[in-house]
């Protein structure tokens, strides 16, 4: 039977088209919705996992408990052991050390007297490192609005903002005061690379970012780190992986008393991300459903109307015999073909453009204002979850069922006696 339909459907164009290319339509909307939704909402994770989180971090569980405070009299002492073990233990995920400090830039005239000075936030990162990855996670480089990233130990990259306020050259040296691991106060010179616009008001106003190993030196750090983080190499975050590698590690630690112990937290433990992990599959979830009802709604009256438009048709087979309930079968299984065969093609030009996307993504840096920062990414892409394989079926093949099967309750309302009446007008 499914032959003959398909033939049917084949040969008479005017009674299959326009359904099949509606049903097309919808589904590659559905499909493809669903993968940008899915896309926004991840790239709004990567963010906070790039800058703060990683999909994992270690820190003491001292330093844990007081971590909104940057204390790094809490670091990590060991880190060059500690990272050998994760690399080895975990190699499926990149570790990265970072070191997060405040401190005091001062600006000398010709006289080598102070002639500004501004309070600064300070984040080391491994810049110098030949696999590093560092530059390339935060958007160091594509943020750089003035120079270029540090080439070598002692130069720096401070906020754009702060480098305009005070009249700061490529080259100009500045002078960074902070306080060491033990307490005590340190200060070193660092030559500005370049200028940054990190996009939030806070760190504009005043920041710097230096190399990781420059770090250890300035704050008296050797061997130390305030946190660790890790990311998985697929470059997003999956919460299974993510809870069997901390489950693991800290498994290690787990009879220890000590408050300098690492422990490990993966990124749905911070800074309220579990919150929001769940509140974005919820209104990914939301706002999927009723953009699936609204495309089911208009390929519901698809199907309805084009059984209505068959009246007559109905009319005739009846009055060859045909049983009413063999043409409301054969009418359901046509919709279930045409649905099948919409929604394979919508899905897959569905796919084939949330694929785009992913890889090419779409540039909105020209367009963003005050230009490009690293908090805040210029290219959105989409991502396809498995979810977008069969969400499209929904509204494509159910959709067309059901109004088909509304406008065929109308074959047990015909009467046989009426027929050739009707026929003969």
């Amino acid at each position: 039977m499914i032959k003959f339909l398909f033939k049917g459907i084949v040969r008479d164009k005017n009674r299959s088209i326009l359904p099949i290319v509606v049903i097309t339509i919808g589904v590659f909307l559905t499909v493809f919705m669903t993968t940008w939704l899915t896309g926004i909402f991840t790239d709004m994770i990567d963010i906070n996992a790039n800058f703060s989180t990683g999909h994992v971090k270690i820190m003491t569980r001292a330093y844990a408990e007081k971590e909104s405070q940057d204390p790094n009299d809490l670091a990590l002492m060991d880190v060059n052991s500690i990272m050998e073990n994760l690399h080895s233990e975990f190699p499926e995920m990149d570790w990265v050390k970072r070191i997060m400090f405040g401190g005091l830039i001062d600006l000398a005239d010709e006289n080598g007297e102070t002639r500004a000075q501004g309070p600064a936030m300070g984040q080391a990162v491994d810049l110098f490192s030949p696999n590093s990855k560092e530059a390339e996670r935060m958007n160091i480089a594509n943020s750089i609005v003035l120079g270029s990233l540090p080439a070598k130990p002692g130069e720096a990259i401070i906020s754009h903002e702060f480098a305009e306020r005070f009249n700061l050259s490529m080259g100009n040296q500045v002078t960074l005061f902070g306080s060491t691991m033990y307490g005590g106060m340190t200060f070193t010179n660092f030559k500005v690379s370049g200028t940054i616009r990190f996009g939030t008001a806070q760190l504009d106003r005043g920041a710097i970012i230096i190399d990781v190993t420059d770090a250890q030196q300035f704050l008296d750090m050797e061997d130390a780190a305030g946190e660790i983080l890790g990311y998985i190499k697929e470059g997003y975050y999956d919460q299974e992986i993510a809870g069997k590698v901390k489950t693991q590690f800290n498994k290690r630690y787990a009879n220890s008393t000590d408050e300098y112990a690492p422990t490990m937290l993966e990124l749905k433990d911070q800074n309220g991300l579990g919150e929001y992990l769940l509140l974005a599959d919820r209104m990914s979830a939301i706002m999927t459903f009723f953009f699936i009802l609204a495309m089911s709604i208009v390929l519901w009256n698809t199907g309805l109307l084009g059984g209505l438009r068959r009246y007559n048709e109905f009319g005739i087979r009846l009055a060859l015999g045909e049983e009413k309930k063999h043409i409301f079968r054969t009418l359901v299984y046509e919709a279930m073909l045409i649905g099948t065969i919409g929604s394979v093609i919508g899905t897959a030009l569905g796919l084939a453009a949330g694929f785009y996307l992913q890889v090419n993504g779409l540039d909105f840096g020209g367009s963003m204002q005050g230009g490009v920062s690293m908090m805040m990414p210029t290219v959105f892409r989409s991502m396809v979850s498995p979810s977008a394989f069969y969400i499209g079926f929904i509204p494509g093949l159910f959709s067309m069922v059901i109004g088909n099967s509304l406008s065929g309750i109308a074959i047990y309302k015909r009467k046989t006696a009426q027929l050739f009446k009707e026929l003969e007008v």
